[in-house]
C-alpha cells in the first residue's frame, strides 16, 4: 500500500510554521555526548543538503567525537549507494522510487523513511524582468515539456508564452537528472516523470542554477526554496497559477505552503535512515536530534517545518525502528495530508 505524493499533500497542514514567521527559532542544544564516537556517512539531495549540514554542525557542537560526512551527489546518486548498503543516511527530495525499493530488498538492506521538512519549489527569473509574474500551469508544461519528434520547440522566446512578452529567447536552468528535484518538477509539471526538453541547462548544484538565472535577464528556472530566499536581490519568484485549483496566481511562501496553496510544486523533504546504521548509538543519537531540532532548524535555513505532530509520530516511527515506505514506489503525487499518511504502517 505504498502512497504516492503531490503537492496536495500539503492539505491540512496547520501553522507549524510560527518558528519562521514571528516567533522563537533558537535552535535546542544537542545532547552532550562526550562518549560518543564513530562516523556518520550522509549522501544524496543538494536540497535537502543545506538542512542536514545544519542539523549536522549543530550536532557536532556536542559530540565533536563523531566524525561527520555530508555530501550532495543528487538523490538518485544517494541512492545508489544507499541500496548497496554503504551509506548510513540517504538525503531525498522525493520517495524513494520502486527500483531503488527492489534494489535495496536484492540487497538486504532495510530502511526507515522519515520526512523532515517541506520545499516550496521556486520558478524565479531574473530580477530585472519586468513583464513575468505569473504563469499558469499549462504554459509552464508546455515551456518545459520535450519538442515534438523532429520539429523544433514550439517555445523558444518569451513571446511563445504570450504574445505581449518580448520577442527574446529564453534562458532555461532546472537541476540535472540525478536530482530528486528535477523527478519532481517534471512530474509535477510536464506530468510525466523524468520528461523535459533538452535544449536547457541542468545543473546538479542548485547554487549554479541561481547563478545561471542571475546572470541573464532573459533567464528562467526553478530551485529549492531554500536557495531562492537569500538571492531576492537577484531572483524574482513567479507566481504559479495552478489551472486545475482556479485559486489565481500564489507565490511561494511559508503562509502558502501551510494554507495548501502553493500548488503542485510544495513538496516534502525525506532522510531515509539504514535499519543496521540505526542500532549504532552515533546514529540513533543524530536521527533523534534531527527529529527533535527539525522544525526550528528548517526556519533557520528558510525551509517550511511539519507540522508538531508529523515530527511526534516521526520520532515514534524511529524510536520502535519501522521499517519501509508510506510514499515511495509509485508517482510523487496525491492528495492526502502528510499527517494522515504517517498514521499508515509503512510498506517493505
Amino acid at each position: 500500500m505504498r502512497r504516492n505524493l503531490k503537492s496536495g499533500l500539503m492539505l491540512g497542514l496547520v501553522a507549524a510554521c510560527a518558528a519562521i514567521m514571528g516567533c522563537d527559532s533558537s535552535v535546542p542544544s544537542a545532547p552532550s555526548g562526550e562518549s560518543l564516537s564513530g562516523k556518520i556517512e550522509i549522501d544524496g539531495s543538494s536540497t535537502v543538503y543545506k538542512l542536514t549540514q545544519a542539523v549536522a554542525q549543530e550536532f557536532n557542537k556536542a559530540n565533536s567525537g563523531v566524525a561527520m560526512k555530508v555530501d550532495k551527489s543528487g538523490t538518485s546518486g544517494g541512492f545508489k549507494k544507499f541500496v548497496l548498503g554503504t551509506l548510513d543516511v540517504c538525503d531525498a527530495s522525493r520517495p524513494i522510487s520502486q527500483k531503488e525499493i527492489d534494489d535495496c530488498k536484492q540487497n538486504n538492506v532495510e530502511y526507515i523513511e522519515l520526512p523532515i521538512a517541506f520545499d516550496a519549489l521556486t520558478v524565479a527569473v531574473n530580477a530585472e524582468n519586468d513583464w513575468c509574474t505569473s504563469l499558469t500551469t499549462d504554459e509552464l508544461k508546455k515551456l518545459w515539456e520535450p519538442a515534438p519528434e523532429g520539429k523544433p520547440h514550439p517555445v523558444m522566446t518569451w513571446k511563445d508564452i504570450r504574445p505581449g512578452w518580448p520577442d527574446q529567447k529564453i534562458a532555461l536552468f532546472g537541476a540535472d537528472r540525478e536530482s530528486g528535484t528535477f523527478e519532481y518538477f517534471t512530474e509535477a509539471i510536464v506530468e510525466k516523470k523524468n520528461s523535459c526538453r533538452d535544449d536547457c541547462s541542468q545543473l546538479a548544484d542548485d547554487n549554479a542554477i541561481v547563478v545561471g538565472i542571475a546572470g541573464d535577464p532573459a533567464a528562467l528556472g526553478y530551485v529549492p526554496y531554500a536557495y531562492y530566499v537569500p538571492r531576492t536581490d537577484k531572483l524574482k519568484a513567479v507566481a504559479i497559477d495552478s489551472t486545475k485549483d482556479q485559486a489565481g496566481p500564489v507565490l511561494p511562501s511559508v503562509e502558502a505552503v501551510n494554507k495548501s496553496t502553493y500548488k503542485p510544486l510544495a513538496r516534502p523533504l525525506f532522510i531515509y535512515v539504514n535499519r543496521k546504521a540505526a542500532d549504532r548509538p552515533e546514529i540513533k543519537a543524530f536521527v533523534e536530534f534531527y527529529l527533535k531540532i527539525g522544525a526550528s532548524m528548517s526556519g533557520k535555513v528558510k525551509y517550511i517545518p511539519l507540522t508538531d505532530v508529523a515530527y511526534t509520530k516521526g520520532a515514534e516511527q524511529f524510536a520502535k525502528l519501522q521499517i519501509g515506505t508510506r510514499f515511495g514506489g509509485g508517482h510523487a503525487v496525491t492528495d492526502q495530508p502528510l499527517d494522515h499518511i504517517m498514521d499508515q504502517e509503512p510498506q517493505p
